[in-house]
């Protein structure tokens, strides 16, 4: 009994176990495995979560940021407003029209640009490389088609691949039989005479 309970202590004693410690050698320890793993997740979603942590902001910060977000407020309430003058008061609307007719040509462009830079520059640069990647993917088109053709020429199912054409010497080199060299050196080996 004292040589048993011995060698159970050798084995599983002071708080250890032999067998698993030597199969952790060859086979990763599964739930060490899925803590080093789980430590892994945490600090990825850590770094994950400090990419996206607002700064304080000061109040210059606060205060363009309010400014940058009048614009288009601003231009689609003053739209409305006017509909709502044109119902309201014609007269007063059609004599602030009438101001509105003597603003030069240059000055509409000038106001068009403005207009459409603020809101059109991000859809027409999108759009743009939209169209681009379009025009070089049907760019890429005719050479596609020129390598599947060529591709499915290669095939060892395709009529005629081993065709040698109009070239007689390669005719007759692919019928006339090769020298087995492993066959050769087997005969050398055995003493038998080589054949051809």
């Amino acid at each position: 009994m004292g040589l048993i309970s011995g060698l159970l202590n050798i084995i599983f004693g002071n708080d250890r176990n032999v067998i698993a410690q030597t199969a952790e050698v060859f086979r990763e320890n599964t739930e060490e495995g899925a803590a080093r793993a789980q430590q892994l997740r945490l600090g990825a979603m850590a770094q994950f979560a400090q990419e996206f942590e607002v700064a304080p902001q000061g109040w210059f910060d606060r205060m363009m940021d309010g400014v940058n977000r009048l614009p288009r407020p601003a231009l689609a309430l003053g739209t409305l407003g006017l509909f709502l003058a044109a119902m309201i008061d014609p007269v007063w609307f059609a004599a602030r029209m009438q101001g509105i007719a003597l603003v030069p040509e240059p000055l509409w462009w000038l106001l068009g640009v403005i207009v459409s830079f603020y809101f059109g520059a991000r859809h027409q640069i999108k759009s743009q490389q939209f169209q681009k990647s379009i025009a070089r993917t049907m760019s890429f088109a005719p050479k596609v088609v020129d390598n599947i053709s060529a591709l499915g020429a290669l095939k060892a199912t395709s009529p005629g691949v081993a065709d040698a054409g109009h070239d007689a010497q390669l005719a007759t080199l692919s019928v006339a039989p090769d020298e087995n060299s492993a066959l050769a050196a087997w005969r050398a080996q055995k003493g038998a005479p080589a054949t051809k």
